[in-house]
């Protein structure tokens, strides 16, 4: 009887020290996991903040309105501004970083002294027009490296915490692309002038609500039936978790498995009214097999099965073999941008395997739209006199303090680049300029 105890007792501490190892893997798995997601976001809102760079670097050269030229610079300001807390959000306390880090930093010091000044006493000289086509020039390359590394993460599947302990480690490890890629971006970095540069740091970030959301909370159940209803193909494997404390919003999160294609589906559903915040299928594409005006036709089929009416396509552009569309409310032929969809489709089987409604659920809502005051012909006398003017419409977009205004919305083209110019339509004040992008090179082999 004493051994049956003893066996028990035994057991018990067996399953009891193995509940806890269980647990204490799951604890550390799910630190790890927190560390990775946010290394990745730090990087991929790095990538995404040169881009936003180099653009509005670009479209500063286009502008022929000083009240523009301010508010231009200073939005230059507050991305590098965004683009240095990335920075600061990775490991890489032991990869020396600062030539990239300075570049940031001097761009920031330029375009906040440029835009805080009265730029119609005192206007921008020649040189410091120079200094703006190099810091164009630099930033495209600096926007082409972290590309690549970018490329060569999303393609690998590649791990920043991997890139952490080689650091730390001090050992060559045997993958380090990451941490080769970024010391590719610093040499090149190193060749750009110091001497125009200083350094300031600031951080400026805008939350984003769903304030105009209608209908009933859901339920975790709820949520799980509606993700169900955005893939085709049956999935498992169904996963549901509720957002953390201190988020702008109320939503839940779908990890959904599609045996049939092997790919991982996640979905952001708002606890409000139970609308798709944004869709990600992570699956390799295959060659591709239907053409972007048939992946437009998907897109438009896809949104219209959900409930997203009314929308104008506005851009699309194929990379690899993957379409990418954006597409904005219309109302009376007006196009409503701060409405925006995003979209990406699969050219292999015309399937949506991107999807982002965030800026669409924020900003729409029903709007009075007025008349415009000044004729397209009077707006069209305020445009940089080189653009030559390839479309013309009526738009509502946000201005610098965030405030819908009705433009007069001008395509066209200085020499070699697209250019999208909006011009007040009630006093032919120049809103916005927007350098359009070129087709995206395909970083293979690299």
């Amino acid at each position: 009887m004493i051994r049956g105890i003893l066996i028990g007792i035994l057991s018990i501490a067996v399953i009891g020290t193995s509940y806890w190892g269980y647990k204490e893997h799951q604890e550390k798995s799910a630190v790890l996991i927190q560390a990775e997601n946010s290394y990745q976001r730090a990087f991929h809102d790095l990538t995404y903040r040169v881009d936003q760079l180099h653009d509005r670097i670009g479209a500063t050269l286009a502008m022929n309105s000083r009240e523009s030229l301010s508010p231009a610079l200073a939005d230059v300001w507050r991305i590098t501004s965004e683009a240095q807390s990335d920075v600061g959000q990775l490991p890489l306390a032991l990869l020396p970083f600062n030539k990239t880090e300075e570049f940031l930093a001097g761009i920031s010091d330029f375009s906040y002294k440029a835009a805080v000044r009265d730029l119609e006493k005192d206007p921008l000289t020649e040189k410091e027009y120079k200094t703006l086509k190099s810091m164009y020039s630099e930033a495209a390359d600096v926007q082409k490296e972290l590309r690549k590394v970018q490329s060569l993460v999303l393609e690998n599947n590649l791990r920043w915490m991997d890139v952490e302990l080689a650091l730390a480690s001090g050992q060559k490890q045997m993958d380090n692309t990451i941490v080769d890629g970024l010391k590719t971006v610093e040499e090149n970095v190193k060749s750009y002038s110091e001497s125009q540069f200083g350094a300031s740091l600031t951080s400026m970030k805008k939350n984003l609500g769903f304030d105009n959301l209608e209908g009933n909370e859901i339920n975790a159940e709820e949520a799980e039936k509606i993700a169900k209803k955005f893939v085709e193909n049956k999935v498992t494997d169904i996963k549901v978790t509720e957002n953390g404390d201190g988020a702008d919003y109320e939503f839940f999160s779908v990890s959904m498995d599609d045996k049939e294609q092997k790919v991982d589906i996640n979905m952001d559903i708002t606890k409000k009214g139970g609308y798709p915040i944004f869709l990600v299928q992570n699956r390799e594409v295959a060659e591709k097999k239907i053409s972007l005006n048939q992946a437009t036709e998907n897109a438009r089929k896809f949104l219209n099965e959900h409930g997203f009416e009314d929308l104008d396509l506005f851009e699309s552009a194929q990379y690899d073999n993957v379409g990418v569309f954006s597409f904005v409310s219309i109302e009376n032929g007006v196009r409503i941008y701060p409405d925006a969809l995003r979209m990406k489709v699969a050219l292999d089987d015309g399937q949506v395997t991107g999807f982002s409604a965030r800026d669409y659920l924020a900003a729409h809502k029903k709007r009075d739209i007025p008349k415009p005051k000044i004729s397209k012909e009077e707006a069209a006398k305020m445009l940089n006199p080189s653009l030559e003017v390839q479309e013309d419409r009526l738009a509502l977009i946000l201005n610098e303090f965030k405030e819908e205004v009705l433009c007069y919305e001008f395509l066209g083209t200085i020499e070699n680049d697209t250019y999208r110019i909006f011009i007040n339509a009630e006093d032919g004040t120049e809103e916005k300029v927007e350098i359009l992008k070129n087709p995206e090179p395909i970083f293979q082999d690299v």
